[in-house]
């Protein structure tokens, strides 16, 4: 393996070649290999593991832009929020440290609204509303951003627990959208009965921004705050989220995180390079050819199944979940007596083969997963042709 001082040699040679003419062009060192880091083909998903979605050129175009000026980073934030509120239609918006920043900063606004004390008091909530409610269908390990404000997590499961649990101590009422018709309560119901006891909702649609309409649906809908991640569907850098809603708590969301010093969100920093690029990014989204995407992840779906069939006893089935990750899931089974090799040891033999290919951590021991929808052009074809090799060096 190269030494580290081989690696910033190369790094710190850059600007030097740069200068001897648009000519000499020097290529770009392979970083990955010299820290001994494997990329690979994602046919897995958007998945933070696996570092989410690639950037476009635009997008990393305009983090380039941003990297060479200094601006008033609060200003910058007014302007992409409004930005994003307009494209939206919300009331506001801003850019946060991923859509789990987005609860964090979004529960701390719903406990301290514009109070400089409080939000100095942060996660310390003796004296505020102190308590979140929640259905107990929708508790899930990213809550952990909620409960960072110091609230009490109030599990309940029908409407008249609502109505008995909701106080002058509820801060907050939480809603995990993926977990829509988990629960006994649906969105539109969440959402009534936030209003009937003036407690803010938050709906958590990180995942959610397939189809494309979903970005706006659950303002409309009357959600008091939303997020989405900014690296998963959106393309946006990995670590950028979106919360938008009501005005006022947009604004004492900001509050209590950076660049405020002394706030339960200090550390939560967004910069100038990935306001920029979730902004430019979320304009391509929305300016994308979904119908045209979709056929093409159809295809790359029905490529990849065939060549799989034509091993003996391979069967395959497509499913969209719903809700969230809404694309092309390829389910692929065998008879495991004729094709000698469980689905966990083709998900092993493709990860460490030649060129390196992930596909979903959902697959079990009978159950091959994979999704096409973070392949770049022409990767299709070449995990059709991997997989076809495990599975027919296997019969």
């Amino acid at each position: 393996m190269s030494s580290r001082r081989k690696f910033m040699g190369a790094a710190a040679a850059l600007p030097m070649m740069a200068t001897k003419g648009s000519a000499a062009r020097m290529k770009t060192p392979d970083y990955f290999k010299d820290l001994g880091v494997r990329p690979f083909i994602n046919a897995a998903g958007t998945y933070t593991m696996l570092t989410a979605s690639l950037m476009s050129q635009e997008t990393m175009d305009a983090m380039e832009y941003a990297s060479k000026h200094f601006v008033h980073l609060t200003k910058l934030q007014d302007a992409v929020g409004a930005r994003i509120a307009s494209l939206l239609s919300a009331e506001a918006a801003m850019v946060t440290s991923g859509a789990a920043g987005a609860m964090l900063v979004g529960t701390a606004s719903c406990i301290t609204g514009k109070d400089a004390k409080a939000i100095l008091q942060l996660p310390d909530v003796t004296g505020l509303k102190s308590e979140v409610l929640v259905q107990k269908s929708h508790r899930y390990g990213y809550d952990h951003a909620v409960r960072a404000c110091g609230v009490k997590m109030v599990e309940i499961e029908t409407e008249e627990e609502f109505h008995q649990k909701a106080s002058e101590k509820t801060a907050m009422a939480l809603f995990f959208n993926d977990n829509d018709k988990k629960g006994k309560i649906d969105a539109k119901g969440w959402v009534k009965l936030g209003k009937q006891h003036n407690v803010p909702t938050l709906n958590d649609a990180s995942a959610d921004a397939l189809p494309v309409e979903r970005l706006s649906l659950y303002n409309k809908m009357g959600f008091d705050l939303v997020t989405f991640s900014g690296g998963k569907g959106i393309c946006a850098p990995q670590s950028t989220g979106i919360l938008m809603g009501r005005k006022d708590l947009i604004e004492a969301a900001r509050l209590n995180t950076s660049p405020y010093s002394d706030t339960v969100g200090r550390g939560l920093k967004v910069n100038k390079e990935e306001m920029l690029g979730l902004l430019v990014a979320l304009e391509n989204y929305l300016k994308r050819d979904h119908a045209a995407e979709a056929r093409e992840w159809d295809r790359r779906v029905d490529l990849i199944a065939k060549a799989a069939k034509k091993l003996p006893t391979v069967t395959s089935k497509v499913d969209v979940p719903e809700i969230a990750n809404h694309t092309p899931h390829l389910k692929l089974t065998w008879d495991q007596s004729k094709v000698k090799i469980s689905a966990l040891e083709v998900k092993k033999k493709m990860l460490e083969g030649e060129p390196s290919i992930e596909v979903t951590p959902s697959t079990t021991k009978d159950e091959l997963v994979m999704t096409v929808w973070m392949l770049k052009p022409g990767e299709a074809e070449i995990v059709a042709k991997r997989l076809a090799e495990v599975l027919k060096a296997a019969v």
